[in-house]
């Protein structure tokens, strides 16, 4: 079975309250993590999670308001204290190299490993990462300052040999590959067997969209469609719309809505504001748009 699952470290908006820290996930697929954003807390968060921080090479941060990026430097710091060498990946607005810099010359710290920047683009959809199962998009959002949603997409799986197949057409070891692949098999005389004949589909592709701070936007149906799950901002419930337009955020109905529109399976919101002590009405007010919605908590872990 293919691992692919998404942790909350992290479900406040703004401030950290006593029970909620600032913005951060995991997303791990084939037992790789990647973190996304970076608020306070975030190292406490992986400690307790259990996540190992030298399995960490690559890190998204989706805008530069510090809620989403103010555990940085600390985690940086901490991975040179414990002695990474391998290189560190952080996918970002250009400024994060200037402010990155400044904290690092004024603690006098000299790294032992290189962070290779990669700057994000906010007009379209642009590929970021790619391994041989999983490619990882960037995609504008609608907020305050520059930000970008992050996609998570894993390539089509091989098809499956039919195992009576194999018995019929005396299949040889070395033609499973390029079959998996949807290549046709061609015997010692040259007869031609056609795929579907030899195999099944392979497992559905699965997605993971983070639609971290924005405003609604109808525009995300042309960059995460049809997606398994999906994490859309919620700061605010309905009745303080004005609230959450003013500050370029999403109500309850606006992520609701995003989440039909695009086709997700399913819907978690996050980045309460701290005024919410009780979400159980947060959660009620987006059922009544989308049934299959929960609330993000820290230390949920949802497999995809």
């Amino acid at each position: 079975m293919n691992e692919f699952s998404v942790t909350i470290l992290g479900s406040s908006a703004a401030v950290p309250t006593s029970t909620r820290f600032p913005s951060a996930h995991i997303v791990s697929h084939q037992y790789k993590p990647f973190l996304v954003d970076c608020g306070e807390g975030t190292q406490i968060q992986l400690r307790k999670n259990q996540i190992r921080f030298s399995k960490i090479d690559h890190i998204f941060i989706s805008h530069l308001h510090g809620d989403h990026f103010f555990g940085l430097i600390g985690l940086i710091s901490s991975f040179n204290l414990l002695g990474r060498k391998k290189v560190l990946h952080i996918y970002a607005p250009e400024d994060i190299k200037q402010v990155l810099d400044v904290q690092l010359a004024v603690s006098k710290t000299q790294l032992n490993y290189q962070i290779k920047f990669h700057f994000l683009n906010f007009d379209s959809k642009e590929l970021l990462y790619e391994n041989n199962k999983l490619e990882v998009y960037s995609f504008p959002l609608k907020h305050s300052i520059p930000t970008c949603g992050f996609l998570f997409k894993e390539k089509p799986h091989p098809r499956k040999i039919k195992k009576a197949a194999l018995k019929i057409y005396d299949i040889p070891d070395l033609a499973f590959e390029g079959i998996k692949n949807g290549l046709d098999f061609v015997n010692e005389v040259g007869d031609i067997v056609d795929n579907e004949l030899l195999t099944i589909p392979g497992a559905a592709q699965k997605s993971y969209a983070y639609c971290s701070d924005t405003a609604y936007s109808e525009s995300l149906k042309d960059y995460i469609k049809d997606i398994n799950l999906l994490y859309h901002e919620c700061s605010f419930m309905e009745n303080m719309r004005s609230t959450a337009e003013s500050k370029m955020h999403s109500t309850t109905l606006d992520a609701a809505r995003v989440a039909v529109e695009v086709g997700a399976k399913q819907l978690i919101i996050g980045h309460f504001s701290a005024r919410y002590k009780d979400l159980v009405p947060v959660l009620a007010e987006t059922q009544t748009i989308f049934e299959n919605t929960i609330l993000a908590s820290e230390d949920l872990k949802i497999n995809i």
